[in-house]
């Protein structure tokens, strides 16, 4: 399956057709654009990766450098160091994308399902304008928004489908816990007695988690929460704005870390091996259903470790779950239909 996308894509590119490639999380996306990028690059054609977050450009950069080491490459980004300047392989936020003007043969624009991108019409007019008349757009996004389903459904976009990961096992499917007002309890210093029983299992077991909270303001309280719970642990939180942020998702993929507090900064675009995935507070309206299904996406996403558990602790269940259960039962039934055709006998 993955080898198909990816022929279709440098086809699309060859064709310079406007593309949507609707993909579930961990499905290898960024090794499925490097035949049409190679492409790209060899005939001479300048090319623009671009994601609503800075985290997502940073994970990329060194990727592609890798993959790409004999091309000049720029990346950008708000705070980046540095003047610009001209490279045939660029990698940047949607936001630098206003800098440019009909300048790219290729742009693919990751994640654009997500904050701001997804809200914003301005950013998707910049994408736009940012391409050459002639060239080709790809979307990539495992959550499509309605106006890029329209878009498909109108032969506006060219629709590629794939419900299946890298590794050829399905989603982690999301386990809700009920719990009964979980901030009022955090913040006299304690915590839902199935989050913490479930911590203390993965301690035990050293099994790695990402606990995410709704809000900033959420972090301080659940920091002296867990802290009071489990006091040999060292507690790490980190959030859109934090200025340690980039440093703290190191020591996170280092291993240097049992686990990592967050807000949806991390719901996307970074990636840790063998890793449970927690929400506090799944109910507060801050989660979307895009949001949900990426974060439950962060689980399970190496071969090594596909079955991850996802686990929502939430004072209700709410309709944004429930849809985030159905897209990952949805897309998972797919994938079924996929893995029994595919050992069908002939």
């Amino acid at each position: 399956m993955q080898a198909a996308c990816s022929h279709r894509i440098q086809a699309a590119f060859e064709q310079r057709q406007d593309t949507l490639l609707w993909a579930v999380t961990g499905a290898g996306k960024t090794e499925m654009l490097f035949p049409g990028i190679a492409w790209a690059l060899e005939a001479g054609l300048r090319v623009a990766v671009a994601s609503p977050r800075v985290d997502v450009c940073l994970e990329l950069a060194p990727r592609l450098q890798a993959a790409f080491n004999a091309v000049d490459q720029a990346v950008l980004y708000g705070d980046m160091k540095g003047a610009y300047q001209y490279c045939q392989l660029t990698i940047c936020t949607t936001h630098q994308l206003l800098r440019f003007y009909h300048a790219f043969d290729v742009l693919v624009v990751d994640e654009v399902d997500a904050f701001p991108f997804a809200s914003d019409p301005g950013l998707k007019y910049a994408s736009e304008q940012a391409k050459k008349p002639n060239g080709a757009l790809l979307y990539l996004t495992a959550t499509p928004s309605d106006w890029l389903q329209r878009a498909a459904r109108k032969g506006e976009l060219v629709m590629t489908y794939l419900p299946i990961r890298y590794h050829g096992h399905l989603l982690p499917e999301i386990k809700v816990v009920r719990t009964r007002d979980w901030r009022a309890k955090m913040h006299q210093g304690r915590l839902p007695d199935r989050l913490v029983r479930q911590m203390r299992e993965n301690f035990t077991h050293r099994r790695r988690f990402l606990l995410f909270a709704p809000h900033v303001a959420d972090l301080p309280a659940l920091k002296r929460a867990l802290e009071l719970t489990f006091p040999g642990e060292t507690v790490v939180t980190v959030h859109a704005t934090d200025p340690e942020r980039h440093a703290k998702v190191s020591r996170m993929r280092s291993r240097e870390l049992n686990f990592l507090v967050t807000t949806t900064i991390l719901e996307r675009g970074v990636t840790f091996p063998e890793i449970d995935v927690f929400v506090l507070g799944a109910e507060d309206q801050v989660f979307s259903t895009a949001a949900l299904v990426q974060i439950a996406g962060r689980a399970g996403r190496s071969a090594s470790d596909p079955d991850g558990a996802v686990r929502f602790y939430a004072n209700q269940l709410t309709e944004v779950i429930k849809t985030a259960q159905q897209q990952i039962k949805f897309v998972n039934r797919k994938a079924r239909r996929i893995q029994h055709d595919s050992v069908r006998p002939m």
